[in-house]
Formats: structure tokens, C-alpha cells, sequence
């Protein structure tokens, strides 16, 4: 598999809306491809959390990087995490 690069963009997000490279890593390499605009690839997970976010309890954390695929590497140019599933 090619090498994975994080962008500082990415970094800075990951912090923000609570992933990590592993699972960025994880979505990419098993999570469902989406082609999406300007020639980049999106690909979406679930991950089980069971846990507080912000407050507010989720079971569900879904991670999907947004990646430019180039030849001997996949350079991944921001996240999207979305938590549901969770009680009051």
C-alpha cells in the first residue's frame, strides 16, 4: 500500500473533531470509497465509540478522510467525524 501523508490542515482537524491517524489509516485502507469533486477520493468508517463527545453520549463515530491519491503516495487533505446514535 502506498504511503500516507497528513497534511498540517489535517493534523490541526484530527484534534478538533476527535480522530487520530490510526483511524484515519483504518478508514482508508477498509473503509467504503466515494469518488467526490476535483478528482479526490473520500472514504467513509464506522467505528464503534460507545462514549462522550462534547457532552453527549454517542455509540457510533464515523471517520472520512478526503485523499488525494498521487503515484507513490495518498496525501489525505482533511477529515470529516460524525458521531450518532446517542441518547439524551
Amino acid at each position: 500500500m502506498k504511503e500516507i501523508i497528513f497534511s498540517q490542515h489535517v493534523k490541526d482537524q484530527m484534534v478538533d473533531r476527535g480522530t487520530s491517524e490510526d483511524e484515519i489509516r483504518i478508514a482508508i485502507r477498509d473503509g467504503e470509497n466515494i469518488s467526490v469533486k476535483r478528482g479526490r477520493e473520500a472514504y467513509l468508517k464506522n467505528f464503534s465509540f460507545e462514549s462522550y463527545w462534547k457532552e453527549k453520549y454517542y455509540t457510533t463515530k464515523q471517520v472520512v478522510p478526503i485523499v488525494m491519491e498521487e503515484t507513490n503516495e495518498i496525501v489525505v487533505v482533511t477529515v470529516y467525524v460524525y458521531y450518532f446514535g446517542g441518547r439524551k
